[in-house]
């Protein structure tokens, strides 16, 4: 798998309605750059709950997501960047 980043990497919001579309993007990667496992939340842009999950302490994971829905994390160690992905 390869990624092409679309924007600049930032910290996740922690709060609802402090999330992030990055950038209207439908994959964004996460990474968790702290020792420590934090609870990741997407919602739609009307702050409504879409799940949750918990991305382990220095790790990362791609999330696919509805253009407009928004990303938000326990705490801003973790990092966010939209991309694209191909084969």
């Amino acid at each position: 798998m390869r990624i092409k980043v679309l924007g600049s990497e930032a910290a996740c919001g922690t709060s609802s309605g402090n999330g992030s579309n990055f950038g209207s993007s439908t994959a964004v990667r996460l990474v968790n750059s702290g020792g420590t496992d934090r609870l990741v939340s997407v919602e739609t842009s009307g702050a409504s709950l879409i799940g949750t999950f918990t991305l382990k302490a220095n790790s990362s994971e791609i999330v696919s997501k509805d253009a407009s829905d928004e990303i938000f994390a326990a705490n801003a160690e973790v990092l966010g960047v939209g991309v694209a992905i191909s084969g």
